[in-house]
């Protein structure tokens, strides 16, 4: 195991915290973190409309005579989830241009442009062109910031001007320039008789990929890969953030769409899912280790020191304190519960899913929600709950046995 651990430190590691930092990857986790409280909100909005109760709806129809009730869901939808790809290609690109210190604002607002310019207005607006916000946001990036400092297509303003319209002019033909390459592209498309570019998009690309990665072997590499990452320092969860942010709106609106017209939703795996059946108490499942060690490991004070400063961090899903604090990171003996945990939770979660034991996750709550009270909100269901609280128990009878081996290991240290 040593061995094991010099090697991914010396070659893994390395590779790793370069690819967490990548500015890229970087810039798309910070536009989904600013649009997250927005997701929430329009998640709750379609889950009011389409709450999976008996007799919700002919209730609330009776008592406001019509569906006029509705009207509160669908406008705060159309405010969130409506125009989320709007919101992200101009972060995207805000964040890019923020990173090569370049004008960031304009850059965004280059970047909104374009994405209409491509034809967003029609069917793009909302998460089924979140993928086209994502390229437009990274490539307006790219070209704008290269050209705004190019002193050939600076206007030149006479003294005296106000800054604000001399950064204006500035960018007047490196935004010309930007927008008019996307227009030839859009105008080509046409002249191959695609019309809706966002559409046809996300019929070739979208949907396979978010097909591809709803798959349990999806859910069980994501399981896996998040606490493999934090064993040796590196956030996980915000690695991976940008991959499980580009399914998730989609998929949470695609089941919420679903249900309201009476179908099966389509999609298991979102980030909804994981944070509410498998990342319960942080990555790893660690609430599960706070009640192993208050079950079997009272008597070792250096562990209950530590997991009292734990216990009211990890009922938010923080666990920060357990990572560093216990240690996990980098502990032999925790790898394998650490990693065991949430593979096992996921696998349960989805076959109970998938099965129709528990309705899956249409609604986001914020990730700070206590476990089993979180798996209910994101599927409007008691068996939400109880599906997340037989994992977490299940999670406690893994952490167990690991407990009990370290304290026979302090034991032992005690006794030389």
């Amino acid at each position: 195991m040593n061995a094991f651990i010099d090697f991914m430190e010396k070659h893994f590691i390395p590779v790793a915290s370069k690819i967490g930092a990548q500015r890229h990857l970087v810039a798309i986790r910070d536009a989904f973190m600013v649009t997250m409280p927005l997701m929430i909100l329009g998640s709750f909005g379609v889950l009011i409309n389409n709450l999976p109760i008996p007799g919700f709806q002919e209730f609330m129809t009776n008592i406001f005579g019509g569906e006029a009730w509705k009207g509160f869901g669908g406008a705060v939808w159309n405010g969130t989830f409506g125009v989320l790809s709007v919101f992200i290609a101009f972060l995207v690109a805000y964040n890019l241009a923020h990173t090569y210190g370049k004008d960031a604002v304009a850059t965004g607002v280059v970047s909104v442009a374009t994405f209409f310019t491509l034809g967003a207005a029609l069917t793009g607006m909302n998460s089924s062109g979140l993928f086209v916000a994502l390229i437009v946001g990274i490539l307006v990036a790219e070209i704008f910031t290269r050209l705004v400092g190019n002193p050939k297509l600076i206007v030149k303003m006479p003294d005296g001007v106000p800054p604000a319209v001399a950064r204006a002019f500035a960018s007047l033909f490196p935004a010309m320039i930007t927008i008019s390459i996307f227009g030839l592209i859009t105008a080509i498309l046409a002249g191959f008789g695609i019309e809706d570019m966002f559409a046809s998009f996300y019929e070739l690309v979208q949907e396979p990929f978010m097909g591809l990665a709803n798959s349990y072997p999806s859910a069980l590499l994501i399981a896996f890969i998040t606490p493999f990452l934090w064993f040796f320092g590196l956030h996980g969860a915000n690695m991976i953030d940008p991959f499980m942010q580009t399914i998730n709106a989609p998929a949470i609106e695609a089941n919420a769409n679903a249900i309201a017209r009476g179908l099966d939703a389509p999609y298991i795996v979102n980030k909804p899912f994981i944070d509410s059946f498998v990342n319960l108490g942080g990555t790893g499942v660690t609430l599960g280790l706070v009640i192993a060690i208050y079950l079997v490991g009272r008597k070792n004070k250096q562990l209950m020191v530590v997991n009292n400063l734990a216990a009211a961090p990890g009922l938010f899903n923080i666990n920060e304190p357990l990572l560093f604090g216990f240690p996990i990171v980098l502990n032999p003996i925790m790898f394998i519960p650490f990693i065991l945990a949430p593979m096992i939770t996921v696998t349960i979660a989805y076959f109970a899913t998938s099965t129709g034991l528990v309705p899956p996750a249409t609604a986001i709550a914020p990730w700070v929600t206590p476990p089993i009270i979180g798996g209910a909100l994101v599927t409007g269901s008691i068996s939400g709950g109880i599906l997340a609280a037989i994992n977490l128990i299940i999670s406690v009878v893994i952490y167990i046995p690991f407990i009990i081996m370290i304290n026979i290991q302090e034991a032992r240290k005690a006794n030389i």
